[in-house]
């Protein structure tokens, strides 16, 4: 069972994870921008941002998860988001195992992990770098449906130096953070029950052929597929929220 809330650091998620019978299956993640840190039945890792579907592996009965917005988990990490463009790294591989075992231990300890887990990164966070405004700026201009040139222009960046910040905060540039969220808008439209041709445009896509081409690219799938991916969950059990795209679980 997955289900999510608002996260204490400001514009995070919070996530947890309870493993079902193998028989049912893990859902692919879908590229959606953000990395997460993962505690995995007392250990912890890191997703970093995927340019392609992710297909975890179940190893681990339980998780909880902290999502950051796009471009706020580097400064908090002190690693740039390339470096883990879709890779899932233990956090000891970036913080030293010392430190990453001794957080481990105390969010396994507490009597909620995954709040332990939120407090955690609520208070690293405030002796972190605060996330950048103007790569916040262009996250959400493009999660608008903004063009990259546009806002370019917006936050007063070249191109250049738009595309090597944005590799640093997203993990790749601008043209692919957009792809990436035009079609999260274009799913999110679908699953409201839009038609494929309606969600394709109101999402940015020229048309619904190419909706399905960037569904394929990035996804790994069909739009039907997709679709079907999200439903069958919902019908076979009405009290399990079913996993949303953007959440990760194993390495």
């Amino acid at each position: 069972m997955y289900e999510e809330r608002p996260a204490l650091l400001d514009g995070a998620v919070l996530w947890t994870r309870t493993a079902g019978p193998a028989a049912d299956g893990v859902r692919p993640v879908l590229p959606d921008g953000c990395m997460d840190l993962i505690w995995a039945d007392g250990h912890l890792l890191v997703a970093g941002p995927d340019t392609r579907a992710h297909v975890p592996g179940e190893s681990a009965a339980r998780y909880a998860g902290v999502r950051f917005a796009p471009g706020d988990a580097p400064g908090f990490l002190g690693v740039p988001a390339h470096e883990l463009r879709d890779r899932r790294v233990a956090l000891g591989a970036l913080w030293g195992e010392a430190e990453a075992r001794r957080l481990g231990e105390r969010i396994t300890e507490a009597p909620d992990p995954a709040a332990a887990l939120d407090e955690v990164v609520r208070r690293r966070a405030a002796d972190a770098p605060a996330p950048d405004p103007l790569l916040r700026a262009v996250a959400d201009r493009l999660a608008a449906g903004r063009a990259v040139a546009e806002t370019a222009d917006a936050v007063g960046l070249g191109a250049r130096q738009l595309h090597r910040r944005s590799l640093d905060a997203f993990g790749y540039g601008p043209k692919t953070l957009a792809r990436i969220l035009r079609l999260q808008r274009a799913l999110a439209l679908v699953l409201s029950g839009v038609p494929y041709a309606e969600a394709a445009v109101r999402a940015g896509c020229a048309d619904q052929a190419h909706l399905a081409r960037e569904t394929r690219a990035l996804a790994g799938t069909t739009l039907g597929a997709y679709v079907a991916s999200v439903a069958e969950p919902a019908a076979s059990a009405n009290s399990e929220t079913p996993e949303p795209s953007g959440s990760r679980t194993t390495a």
